[in-house]
């Protein structure tokens, strides 16, 4: 079974994007982020017509939403509204061999990395730790959390560690945040676990840089964490980097990973 998450930054625009991936890559189930529309916009009858028969959507107008598109049938649905509100940024399936699959958008947390100075900061690191006290829960179970997460977490996730070290999505406070998620919670970071320690590996790039492939300033923003009691049924992790070079692209480009039986 493979699976990947991917931030799409508008799925009404982006869907011809999404299936040209699904049937290239051989994708059975996809999780999207940043779908951006309310839910009776939804392109479900799209994916349909392609074998995706089980589909679970959230969206709001031009904000947030998440999506999972699947040829696999799951037997549960639910999601949680983080810190009292209710933006679309989560959503749980339980395949029906119990493997839970949890799909996150986390706030961006806007310019200033300072809870007192910037609630939006705040909805951050709020929503990360209502995150890990949710999912301690689970550390029993066979789980895997993904999504954009908007945390670059190691040094060579970032272009330059030295240069972003204060900016929102590699602060102290965020990287500290994401290991206690990994910690207390018993994952393993698959992704970067797949890489050398020295390789630099992003899944972003900013649209304001004119030559995103030449410049290659980007960060590891997008995740698929694993429990530790699952790590070894996943194999062939991949990050598709040419993707941000496609025709009208996201900002962020897909990873997958293939699940063993």
């Amino acid at each position: 079974m493979k699976l990947a998450t991917w931030n799409i930054n508008s799925i009404r625009l982006r869907k011809e994007n999404v299936i040209k991936f699904l049937k290239k890559e051989n994708i059975d189930i996809i999780f999207l982020q940043e779908t951006k529309t309310i839910d009776k916009f939804f392109p479900e009858s799209f994916f349909y017509n392609y074998g995706y028969t089980h589909i679970y959507f959230r969206g709001e107008k031009s904000y947030n939403g998440v999506a999972v598109l699947s040829k696999i049938p799951f037997k549960n649905k639910s999601f949680h509204n983080f810190c009292n509100l209710k933006d679309t940024r989560h959503l749980k399936i339980e395949l029906i061999n119990n493997i839970i699959i949890h799909n996150f958008y986390v706030p961006a947390g806007g310019d200033v990395p300072d809870i007192k100075l910037n609630v939006k900061f705040k909805h951050k690191i709020d929503f990360m730790n209502e995150m890990i006290e949710l999912l301690k829960m689970e550390v029993s179970k066979k789980n895997i959390i993904l999504g954009d997460f908007n945390i670059a977490p190691s040094e060579n996730d970032v272009w330059s560690h030295k240069t972003l070290l204060k900016k929102v999505s590699h602060t102290k406070v965020e990287t500290d945040v994401f290991k206690k998620l990994l910690e207390k919670c018993s994952y393993e970071d698959i992704v970067r676990k797949a890489f050398n320690k020295e390789d630099k590996i992003f899944s972003w790039w900013s649209y304001r840089n004119k030559d995103w492939k030449k410049s290659n300033r980007g960060r590891r923003l997008d995740h698929i964490l694993v429990s530790n009691n699952f790590k070894k049924n996943i194999s062939n992790v991949n990050i598709y980097n040419h993707i941000r070079g496609q025709y009208k692209p996201s900002d962020h480009v897909p990873i997958s990973i293939t699940l063993k039986d």
